[in-house]
């Protein structure tokens, strides 16, 4: 008869992790070794890299990991992946956490990273693809009237010089090119969230 594991030592976010996480059961997998952190262009500025990251994981440390902003520092270069010495899928890990924290509301609130992807995503959606100069706008006024004037302000020149290459087109504002079906992408988009809800059993 195989003996029962004490409650104290059982880690439930572990196998949450693994249940629910892009890749997640690859968590275990990581050795510490640390290559990850030190292949990261912005490794010095991680609150928790993501070996930490795995560690606190297995260590059930599941507020700490889902509201940390850590996650959300991958800007998905794959150096980790191209490095790692046992080929984990860390990137693809990290954007699972990320999302994970989402869907369960426990992501920082305010974090750079996250406010641009939900901003691009919101954008992209509307119409099938992305209106550079509303989610210019948004990025600009995200955080008031006069944060986003001065911002404006401060990026005068840039949006001038984009404007004359024709990368900015004031047309944009009163809708912009958009994919021919919307309706069939806004209910294929539907039907993934709520298989990903169904399967995943997102809970908070």
């Amino acid at each position: 008869m195989s003996a029962q594991v004490p409650e104290r030592y059982r880690n439930d976010f572990l196998r949450e992790v693994e249940e629910r996480v892009e890749e997640g059961r690859w968590v275990k997998m990581c050795m510490q070794c640390g290559v990850c952190a030190g292949s990261c262009p912005f490794g010095p500025h991680w609150e928790h890299s993501p070996q930490k990251i795995f560690m606190m994981i297995r260590a059930g440390k599941r507020a700490e990991v889902l509201g940390s902003d850590s996650m959300w520092m991958c800007t998905s270069c794959y150096n980790c992946i191209v490095r790692c010495p046992r080929k984990l899928p860390i990137t693809h890990i990290m954007h699972g956490l990320a999302n994970y924290a989402h869907r369960l509301g426990l992501a920082p609130k305010g974090q750079p990273t996250r406010e641009f992807a939900r901003l691009f995503w919101d954008n992209c959606i509307k119409q099938g693809r992305a209106n550079e100069l509303k989610l210019t706008l948004g990025l600009y006024f995200k955080d008031g009237l006069a944060a986003g004037i001065k911002t404006a302000l401060a990026m005068k020149g840039i949006g001038l010089g984009m404007f004359k290459a024709k990368r900015i087109n004031p047309m944009e504002l009163f809708g912009g090119h958009r994919i021919k079906d919307v309706k069939g992408l806004h209910a294929i988009i539907a039907k993934a969230r709520e298989i990903e809800d169904r399967r995943k059993g997102y809970t908070s």
